[in-house]
Order: structure tokens, then C-alpha cells, then sequence
């Protein structure tokens, strides 16, 4: 049995640091879990930098490092933080290679997680980076994804927001597309969403409904395989983008994007357009495998 998904990324940082690639920064690194087991039981000498609870100046002190012709590897613990965390590096790193020929690589590591964290901290926030030039958006589930995230970062000197979350570190398996010939309905994934997705495919078929699964790893650069773009063209009943974001955002874009490409209406799912509380009955969830079946459902209904 392989490694899961926190232990491949424990490993490629600890590597990082062995190796004297990058410093690895961040709040917290080496508190109680080590950022939910997927760092390396390192200190400061080794490269390991406590930043201060001063999230909006933390991003410049990551850019300096980046300019500084190193790699170096930004942790925000929960994705929401970007809001405040996100500034100097989208309006300066993102923008150095352009405007003064001077790249500043950094591998940001955004963690989502849901359920009662409150209406800062929680979920999935790409969206964030998606409209800003000169940054690379990828949302790895699996080890073997991640390998080839962090490969392409070492070859690469662009910004690279890497969109993870918490739920999918104890993946081991590879999350393969399922395509049906001439599908009813397209399902395209990103995140977290993926795995109820996969539910809820299963759900479906077990209902006569043949639904293809496209997983979403390169947001931006959208990269979907021309089979993916005909497996849509040749649908029933079109397609639907599902996100761990709010929907005015990537999902949004991306279904546009397909919609345009294949002449098939690509809608969205992500989340509720709410603020997340506390309570379990004030968070703000990812879509579950039975509000995608009941949508799906709704969809091919309407069609008829």
C-alpha cells in the first residue's frame, strides 16, 4: 500500500528543506499536528519559519524569499486567510516576471476545510487568485497528483497557488476520469467535491443515469483533455461544474468556458451564497453526493 496524501507531501517537504530548495513559512508549522501531519518534524535551523498572527504582512516577507531565487514554500492554513494573506503575492510576485523580467516562484499551500469554523477560516477560496495574471492554480486529491504538481513547480518560475484540502490527506488512490459513450450527463469536478461526485455518479448509475466524471486538476491553466471536451459535446443532457467555492468565481468561468467550447449548457454547484457560522446548522458545506443526484435529477426533468 502506498502512502496517503499527507504523507507524500510530509515526504516532498521535508525533501524540499533537505535539500536546501526553499524555506518552508507559515503560522503555526510546528504546533500540535504539524498542519494536520503533512509536515516534517523540522525546526527554524532546518528551514522550518514561524511567521507572526500578522497574516496581511506575512505574504511580503514570503515574497522577498521568492526574489531571492529560492522556492519557497508559503503554508495558510485555512483557505479563507487569503483574504488577507494573498495581497503582496498577487499583486507582486504574480506580476515581477511580467513587468520587470524578475520571476519570484512561491508554492502557496492553501488548505480548506469545512464545518464549523466560523465565516472567516473555512472552505475553498481559488476564486481569489483565478482573475489575477502570472499565477498557476492546481487542486491536487491525490499523492500521485501532487508529485506532479511540486515536479512542475521545480521546473517552472511562476506563482503556484496549490488548492488543497483537509478531507482528501488520507486519500491513497489515484481519482481516474469515467467516461460513458454518449453520456447522459457530464459531471466536472474540482476539489473536494470530487469524491461526493464519485457518490454520486455511482448513485446514478444504479438508476440507469450514465454520468461521466471529469476531474478538474489544472484550474488555471483550464487544462481538460480534447476526450473530456467531446465526451460533453456528445451528452444528453449537457454538463455541470462542481466546486468547493462559491459559484460566481472559477465554477462559473470554467462552465462558460465548456459551454462555449462544445455548444452544450454547462451550469454550476458550490456553495450556498451565505456567510458560515459556528453551529451545525449555520455552515456553509461543499455539495454532498444527494444534493448532486436530487440536481442531476432535476436537470433531465426539466429537459423533457
Amino acid at each position: 500500500m502506498g502512502d496517503d496524501l499527507k504523507t507524500t507531501i510530509k515526504k516532498l517537504i521535508k525533501e524540499h528543506l533537505n535539500k536546501k530548495i526553499g524555506k518552508v513559512f507559515g503560522q503555526c508549522l510546528t504546533a500540535v499536528g504539524w498542519v494536520g501531519g503533512t509536515l516534517p518534524e523540522l525546526y527554524e535551523k532546518d528551514g522550518m519559519v514561524e511567521m507572526s498572527m500578522a497574516d496581511v504582512a506575512n505574504g511580503g516577507i514570503v515574497v522577498g524569499a521568492g526574489l531571492m531565487k529560492s522556492r519557497p514554500i508559503y503554508v495558510i492554513r485555512y483557505q479563507g486567510f487569503n483574504w488577507y494573506n494573498c495581497p503582496m503575492i498577487i499583486n507582486y510576485a504574480c506580476k515581477s516576471k511580467e513587468i520587470w523580467k524578475i520571476p519570484c516562484p512561491i508554492f502557496v499551500r492553501g488548505i480548506g476545510m469545512e464545518g464549523g469554523i466560523g465565516p472567516v477560516a473555512g472552505s475553498s477560496h481559488h476564486s481569489l487568485y483565478y482573475r489575477m495574471p502570472g499565477v498557476k492554480i492546481v487542486s491536487p486529491m491525490s499523492p500521485q497528483e501532487y508529485k506532479i504538481i511540486y515536479n512542475s513547480f521545480l521546473k517552472d518560475n511562476d506563482v503556484y497557488y496549490v488548492s488543497e484540502h483537509r478531507s482528501s490527506y488520507n486519500n491513497i488512490n489515484d481519482l481516474p476520469n469515467i467516461y460513458f459513450e454518449k453520456p447522459d450527463f457530464v459531471i466536472f469536478a474540482i476539489s473536494i467535491t470530487r469524491f461526493e461526485s464519485m457518490k454520486a455518479q455511482k448513485i446514478l448509475l444504479s438508476k440507469g443515469i450514465k454520468v461521466s466524471l471529469i476531474n478538474i486538476l489544472w484550474i488555471k491553466p483550464l487544462k481538460i483533455s480534447k476526450k473530456s471536451l467531446n465526451n460533453l459535446k456528445y451528452s444528453k443532457f449537457g454538463g455541470m461544474v462542481i466546486d468547493d467555492d462559491y459559484t460566481d468565481g472559477v465554477a462559473k468561468s470554467i462552465a462558460n468556458d465548456l459551454t462555449i467550447k462544445t455548444k452544450r449548457f454547462v451550469t454550476t454547484m458550490g456553495l450556498k451564497n451565505k456567510t458560515a457560522g459556528f453551529g451545525n446548522n449555520k455552515d456553509n458545506l461543499p455539495p454532498s453526493a444527494i444534493q448532486i443526484v436530487k440536481k442531476i435529477n432535476q436537470i433531465i426533468k426539466n429537459a423533457f
